[in-house]
């Protein structure tokens, strides 16, 4: 079964826009499996978040336009967007600040909080930088459970990315594991389903044990999310955790 949530599930009536994916399908849980919570910020240059918490959290900046000063607890003073993506494993306790740089760009991306495997790991920050700013028409594979990919999950939970080009298609890759849940979510651009669900930018489905086909109604740019939502989690975290 295909699942759809509409733009109109997101809250926040600032720059950032707030997902909590499980609320669009579920009355027990905001989430589905260890996908927490998805933030679509669109930020004016020279803003600045200040010094904040969180905790069991671990939680994916994947910033496609601008760039950002990024600080925190752990020492780490680095600017990210663009090619260089961050992933912020709170566990017990950790503080960050961003400062948005530049004069005019608007900083615009995804931050992703998944769901911890346990409660109160050690903090850590890691950065990716990516070979090229987009993987045209060829998924590619952002953060896994596996010890291969830098950023390393400590629960099930498996993230890649496409910009799939107008008129192209796209099948999903083929499945890490066993009995996984997915969401497709359109980050730019708009696309077909299976020739029937039309999905466009923050627009996104939910799905289990279907074939899925996608074709690109324009230059789109698409996050491709799996999680196992049988495996252990931690649903308390500060953001990530279940807000029911």
């Amino acid at each position: 079964m295909i699942q759809k949530i509409n733009s109109s599930q997101f809250i926040g009536h600032g720059p950032i826009k707030v997902l909590y994916p499980g609320s669009a399908i579920s009355g027990t849980d905001t989430g589905i499996g260890s996908i927490g919570r998805i933030d679509h910020p669109e930020i004016n240059s020279n803003t600045v978040i200040k010094m904040h918490p969180h905790i069991n959290d671990e939680i994916l900046s994947y910033f496609r336009t601008g760039e950002a000063e990024h600080s925190d607890s752990e020492g780490f003073v680095k600017v990210i967007g663009g090619k260089t993506l961050m992933l912020m494993k709170a566990g017990r306790s950790f503080f960050h600040e961003e400062k948005i740089m530049g004069q005019q760009e608007t900083m615009e991306g995804l931050q992703i909080f998944i769901r911890p495997e346990k409660k109160d790991l050690n903090p850590q920050v890691v950065f990716l930088e990516l070979e090229s700013l987009h993987s045209e028409n060829s998924w590619r594979l952002i953060g896994s459970p596996n010890p291969e990919t830098e950023f390393q999950f400590s629960s099930h939970t498996w993230i890649y990315d496409m910009k799939l080009l107008k008129g192209s298609t796209s099948e999903i890759p083929e499945l890490p594991a066993e009995n996984l849940t997915a969401l497709l979510y359109v980050f730019q651009g708009s696309a077909e389903v299976n020739s029937s669900i039309d999905i466009k930018k923050k627009e996104c489905i939910v799905f289990k044990d279907e074939a899925i086909s996608i074709k690109a109604s324009e230059d789109s740019e698409l996050v491709l999310f799996f999680t196992d939502e049988q495996g252990e989690i931690y649903k308390g975290g500060m953001y990530s955790g279940n807000q029911m």
